[in-house]
């Protein structure tokens, strides 16, 4: 009776795991999703509070924007002037769209931290009634790091690639062979800017693929581009 107790009570310790790690692997989702929403929308103050408030990092076209400093820098700095006219929300006439999609996320055997790979086709631009009219898509992947703070779950290193881009009347075949808006100075010559640059990735019609932070599901073995 009493190895049957443990039995029990051991399996009961193991589907009580297997439930935290999923409600925490639903919870890193709902926190892209969220992400993605605040996103659209320019809601840039209430992305910055979605970043853990120790060693947050961001990678984008270039760009390596660290601390939470950087996080702000980026967000409520440069994309806040450039997206929404230095207002927290939504602008009259500004489209922007990006839904998170294809999350795979890889949960750490502790549980305190993860990684994940998510897609995002973007569509973006003006109306023509707004100054400086433009309209485009793009898309890209993310390779994430999230860690859990205070019981939540926050990101650590939002890692952007944006691989294709192009103009919605002239579409990706005719985008420049070398991409020009890659950032190319530092904070704080440009006050908005990364702490760094790595030129490591281009854009199409170069194709070279993001590493994957995980492994075949099948073989086991790291797939290398």
């Amino acid at each position: 009776m009493t190895d049957q107790v443990a039995a029990l009570e051991a399996r009961i310790a193991e589907l009580e795991n297997r439930v935290t790690r999923a409600e925490d692997i639903e919870a890193i989702r709902r926190l892209q999703y969220t992400y993605g929403y605040y996103l659209d929308k320019t809601y840039y103050e209430e992305v910055v509070e979605l970043f853990a408030d120790e060693g947050a990092e961001v990678r984008f076209l270039h760009g390596v924007f660290r601390g939470k400093e950087g996080v702000k820098r980026l967000y409520t700095g440069r994309f806040m002037t450039k997206f929404a006219e230095g207002h927290n929300g939504p602008r009259y006439g500004r489209l922007l769209d990006h839904p998170q999609m294809q999350g795979i996320i890889t949960l750490s055997e502790d549980g305190r931290s993860a990684k994940a790979r998510f897609r995002s086709v973007m569509q973006a631009g003006t109306h023509e009634t707004v100054p400086g009219f433009r309209q485009w898509f793009e898309g890209g992947i993310y390779e994430n790091e999230y860690v859990k703070q205070d019981g939540e779950w926050r990101i650590r290193l939002l890692n952007m690639r944006s691989f294709w881009q192009g103009d919605f009347d002239k579409g990706w075949s005719r985008c420049p062979v070398e991409y020009q808006g890659y950032l190319t100075e530092t904070y704080p010559a440009d006050p908005h800017g990364p702490d760094e640059i790595v030129d490591d990735w281009k854009m199409f019609p170069h194709t070279e693929t993001m590493p994957f932070h995980y492994v075949h599901p099948v073989t086991g073995k790291q797939v290398q581009d």
